[in-house]
């Protein structure tokens, strides 16, 4: 069976549009998460299927990428995971119609930023791709940050660890880069969630819990000393040991 091809036109300018993949099989769901999109004045390619999604992906390299988990020839985790093993760091939204905690943990370790459960309202929707797109657009004019040997680059974006560098995907390095801006203060889950997601989660929601797993082993890989810390009952913070 030959792939599916892309539904229809490519990226518009300006460069200052926000250009949005939107990835979904289900032909009105994705024609109206296009029609809402456009009408938030952002600049909309579709796909409908997960081939076709990491093409545009590699090639392309839009601001966001909305993506159904159940797509045909690759799913939405297998599009996430080749994404970030191609060094391809732009936020992604996964949409899916399964809510259990599992699956969104599935959804954050392939990658992705975010996991929206089916049927969504617009708003939230809309919601969530602005937290990511201004994560995106805001390109910090700081200085280098260091907490011993870990230094975080605003500028370029990069982060090592004394000689390795640290391969960090988008809301991990902004993570981090909020805890980095002022070593040994403790951030609050609702501080964090309200400054990296940008709107407000359940409050069973696990996601910050598996990213701050995910800082961890990052910047632990070779052995080094742990930098990020749990404050019992209170949030977050780095700091030397």
């Amino acid at each position: 069976m030959a792939r599916k091809s892309l539904c229809h036109k490519g990226y518009r300018d300006p460069m200052d549009t926000p250009r949005v993949l939107v990835a979904e099989d289900d032909p009105s769901v994705r024609k109206a998460v296009e029609r809402v999109l456009e009408l938030e004045k952002y600049a909309v390619t579709t796909v409908n299927d997960g081939a076709a999604a990491l093409e545009v992906l590699t090639r392309h390299t839009p601001d966001l990428a909305v993506m159904d988990v159940m797509m045909p020839f690759a799913d939405g985790l297998s599009v996430c995971r080749e994404a970030r093993h191609r060094g391809i760091s732009i936020p992604i939204l996964l949409l899916t119609a399964r809510h259990e905690v599992g699956d969104r943990v599935a959804g954050l370790d392939a990658g992705a930023d975010d996991y929206l459960v089916k049927p969504f309202a617009v708003d939230e929707l809309l919601a969530r791709c602005r937290a990511l797109l201004r994560r995106g657009s805001t390109a910090s004019i700081a200085a280098v940050m260091r907490v011993g040997d870990l230094v975080l680059n605003p500028m370029t974006r990069e982060v090592t660890r004394g000689d390795r560098v640290v391969n960090l995907t988008k809301t991990e390095f902004d993570l981090l880069e909020m805890l980095m801006q002022k070593p040994g203060q403790v951030f609050t889950r609702e501080q964090i969630y309200e400054d990296i997601w940008g709107y407000d989660f359940e409050t069973s929601s696990k996601s910050l819990d598996v990213y701050i797993g995910y800082l961890r082993r990052k910047t632990e890989e070779n052995g080094e000393s742990r930098v990020v810390f749990t404050v019992r009952g209170v949030g977050y913070t780095v700091k030397e040991s």
